[in-house]
């Protein structure tokens, strides 16, 4: 009996020993799998000209999505887009064949592009007692206006909401104690502090780079339209007029990269959203100039250089209703719908039910006047680390305990779009996301980083765990990263992990280092790090290694 005893006992430490090598010799095969040439490969195709820039809802982009989904295949990753029907021919028919059901590596939908149409309109109604004043402005001389989804018509109020800017954690919200919903809001460009940059609250709320800016922009739009407001009235400085308002240019545009008679701006299409399910749902944003301002606020009370100075120095906000006055707004919209996609891949696991999503955006900003943005870095760089990934747990050969979605996203320059979709319209097959890696620019340095070493992690504070292999995994690798941490309950961002972190699902993000080539046709293919794009992509896979395969990290937090 004793011996049949230790017989089992030394079965199952056999067993357990094998299963571990099996282990050891995947991890291997998946980590050997990630080559810089294999990446750079990858990278100058997707950035070359031939896809023009990779803009949303063009040939380019088109062509860099199959050029994705044909790399799926060949990795033996299924595919979890859309179901497509094949019919037979004639021939076939009558031969017995009939219908199929054909899965695709494409989840298609379509965007609205929309842009302003000829008559603009925008008027201040100020009402006291029995009279009424209406004085009506100049289209782009002293106002702008980001076209909304249809034509569209309306009186609203007015809220002044500082810079319209929120931050709980740091315990600033500029929408705290007005309602601003039904109303328009009037709003400052920025972050309590941006024109005091010795003042704490420049020091507490500046965003770290430009992509953060642009990001800003982004969440101060989201932040008012979840607060109920319809539209969005920000200041200008008279003295930064837009160029493109005046109707002479007497010299011609004159860059370090570019002169012509015409300004260089990239894409087709500048104002792209997702249809929603009613008209209203699409935040209308003006643009006024000092003036326009002034005459909204000049009998309420409010100053805004005063403002300016006690948000700057007091950290906290001084929102308040404008009385007796009503904005007017006609804005005509030409709109048309341009069709795109995301390109999804799965590896099943034993839990077909539970998904872990990596995915970065592949679209950029597209071509113009003869220059192509070529978009290496920001995001050709993140793509090709979704697809390394991709086919290093495929020539791993274990199947995962929990399944992997391999995610690329269109429309992330237009928005976050194609991630935003994803989000609200999973494939029907998955049950529930359990997080979500980010590669986005995740092959270039910043000017601080000779060594080419340093980079950033940001992720969900409830989930320590994402640091700590992260931390674990950079030394045991001999990877040496200097990785900047940062958590927050919710990231945001300009980027495509900030849908999912919206529906409470846990992000991390990883970000090699910002550089002067972010949106310019600079972005080439032969400035990249590829042995810190691979280094990157390595933690990536071990991480999520690690995260696919270990339960206890996901009950731990519920």
């Amino acid at each position: 009996m004793k011996n049949y005893k230790l017989l089992i006992i030394v079965i199952s430490l056999l067993l357990s020993l094998n299963l571990s090598f099996a282990q050891s010799d995947a991890v291997s095969k998946g980590l050997n799998s990630i080559t810089i040439e294999s990446l750079k490969g990858q990278l100058e195709f997707l950035s070359s000209d031939y896809t023009e820039g990779r803009e949303t809802g063009t040939k380019g982009n088109m062509l860099a999505g199959d050029y994705i989904a044909s790399l799926f295949r060949i990795y033996g990753i299924k595919p979890a887009g859309d179901i497509q029907m094949k019919n037979p021919s004639w021939r076939d028919w009558r031969k017995g064949r009939r219908p199929e059901s054909i899965p695709t590596y494409f989840q298609n939908f379509n965007l609205i592009n929309s842009e302003p149409g000829d008559h603009q309109e925008l008027s201040i109604i100020k009402v006291k007692d029995d009279n009424k004043e209406i004085l009506s402005f100049g289209y782009r001389t002293d106002f702008d206006i980001y076209s909304s989804l249809a034509n569209i018509e309306l009186e609203a109020p007015v809220v002044f909401v500082g810079y319209g800017y929120k931050n709980e954690e740091k315990g600033y919200n500029d929408f705290a104690g007005v309602d601003v919903k039904g109303k328009i809001i009037l709003r400052l460009p920025g972050y309590p502090g941006i024109k005091d940059t010795s003042s704490e609250a420049f020091k507490i709320f500046k965003p770290k780079d430009r992509r953060d800016e642009w990001g800003l922009s982004r969440d101060k739009n989201r932040w008012a339209k979840d607060a109920g407001a319809l539209g969005v009235i920000e200041i200008i400085d008279n003295r930064n007029f837009p160029r493109d308002w005046t109707v002479n240019i007497p010299l011609r545009y004159n860059t370090p990269t570019y002169e012509g008679e015409t300004e260089l701006h990239p894409g087709k299409y500048d104002n792209m959203s997702i249809p929603g399910d009613t008209i209203s749902s699409r935040l209308i944003n003006i643009v006024v100039t000092n003036r326009v301002a002034n005459k909204i606020i000049e009998k309420s009370n409010i100053s805004i250089s005063e403002f300016e100075k006690y948000a700057a120095e007091k950290l906290k906000p001084a929102s308040k209703d404008i009385d007796d006055l009503i904005i007017r707004i006609k804005s005509q919209t030409k709109t048309n719908l341009i069709g795109t996609r995301n390109i999804l891949g799965l590896i099943e696991g034993e839990d077909k039910d539970e998904v872990i999503v990596i995915g970065a955006h592949y679209d950029h900003v597209g071509m113009a006047n003869g220059y192509i943005w070529n978009g290496a870095d920001d995001n050709a760089s993140g793509t090709v680390g979704v697809l390394a990934l991709a086919k290093a747990f495929s020539e791993a050969g274990v199947k995962p305990k929990k399944s992997i979605m391999f995610a690329l996203w269109t429309g992330e320059e237009k928005g976050l779009l194609g991630s935003e979709y994803f989000v609200s319209n999973p494939p029907p097959s998955i049950k529930k996301i359990l997080l979500n890696l980010n590669y986005d620019m995740i092959s270039r340095n910043d000017s601080e980083d000779s060594l080419g070493v340093n980079c950033s992690m940001n992720y969900t504070k409830a989930y320590p765990a994402f640091k700590e292999l992260s931390e674990k995994y950079n030394k045991e690798l001999d990877l040496g990263l200097n990785i900047e941490f940062e958590a927050s309950d919710r990231p945001g961002g300009g980027s495509d992990h900030a849908p999912f972190a919206e529906k409470d699902i846990p992000i991390f993000y990883f970000m090699a280092g910002f550089h002067d080539d972010y949106h310019k046709p600079s972005d080439t293919a032969d400035k990249a790090d590829y042995k810190k794009m691979m280094k990157i992509i390595k933690l990536g896979f071990r991480d999520i290694w690690d995260l696919a395969n270990d339960e206890g990290i996901f009950k731990e937090v519920k």
